[in-house]
């Protein structure tokens, strides 16, 4: 007949602390990647404005007005207008501080400035 032995208290003990340190040691390796991936999506969705943009423009001879806003190169996105990666909607401004229109999104923050992923990440035409 055999017998069944558990495990001691410090065996488990042990146990817990390596899979905490391993945690520890992953964790913030893959938050930092998780925050990289939104300021690409950011990136990628202000290319796809910028293309959509530059199809309006060549239809209207004129970028949309502040009233229009996004909401008027929706028929020249593939999809539907995209929130940004942080779930708020991007802004647009005519006339911009740069140039005729900016599109940009606030970052992780949802404020103006910002370093890292709080940045603001801008389109200017």
């Amino acid at each position: 007949m055999t017998k069944f032995r558990g495990f001691t208290l410090l065996e488990l003990l042990v146990v817990i602390v390596i899979i905490g340190l391993l945690a520890g040691y992953v964790a913030p390796r893959y938050f930092a990647q998780v925050g990289k991936s939104e300021i690409q999506v950011a990136r990628a969705q202000l290319e796809s404005f910028d293309q959509a943009m530059d199809q309006f423009r060549l239809d209207k001879r004129r970028y949309p007005t502040a009233e229009e806003g996004l909401q008027a190169v929706q028929p020249y996105l593939k999809k539907a207008l995209p929130k940004d990666p942080w779930d708020r909607p991007y802004v647009y401004r005519t006339p911009a501080a740069v140039g005729e229109v900016e599109i940009l999104t606030y970052g992780r923050d949802g404020k103006a400035g910002g370093t890292g992923d709080d940045a603001d990440i801008n389109l200017f035409r």
